[in-house]
């Protein structure tokens, strides 16, 4: 990724990334619209992710696993707060058990996914 920026705000406990892609938003968008993309996004590259059930609508939840290079699964979800195609994506990450169940022991995190257009392409700001 493009990455142009990055903020911590460490009383916050916030990240802010921001990134600008040859791409306008519409194809952007699309990377997390389809499962099978999304996978090739989320996650260091040496834990792929398999996106098990993908529903991106307000109250929806994407569930999803990566796996370690040893072949250990670690599972997740997201909960769809809100979506505004191709515009932006708010949802909370949480880790989950096998069956996706939330984690309760492991702390979940906010994030809110804004895309908006510049000179043609993308800028993607990314904040959790």
């Amino acid at each position: 990724m493009p990455v142009i920026e990055t903020t911590h705000d460490e009383e916050n406990l916030t990240l802010t990334m921001v990134a600008e892609f040859a791409a306008p938003p519409e194809r952007v968008w699309e990377v997390y619209a389809d499962p099978r993309q999304l996978e090739k996004v989320w996650g260091p590259p040496t834990y792929p992710a398999t996106v098990v059930d993908h529903s991106l609508v307000p109250g929806g939840r994407v569930t999803y696993f990566m796996t370690s290079p040893e072949g250990e699964k670690f599972c997740g979800l997201w909960e769809v707060s809100s979506v505004d195609a191709p515009r932006q994506l708010a949802f909370r990450d949480y880790f989950a058990d096998e069956d996706f169940s939330i984690d309760e022991s492991m702390p979940g995190s906010g994030s809110v996914f804004t895309f908006s257009e510049v000179d043609g392409g993308t800028r993607a700001t990314y904040e959790s």
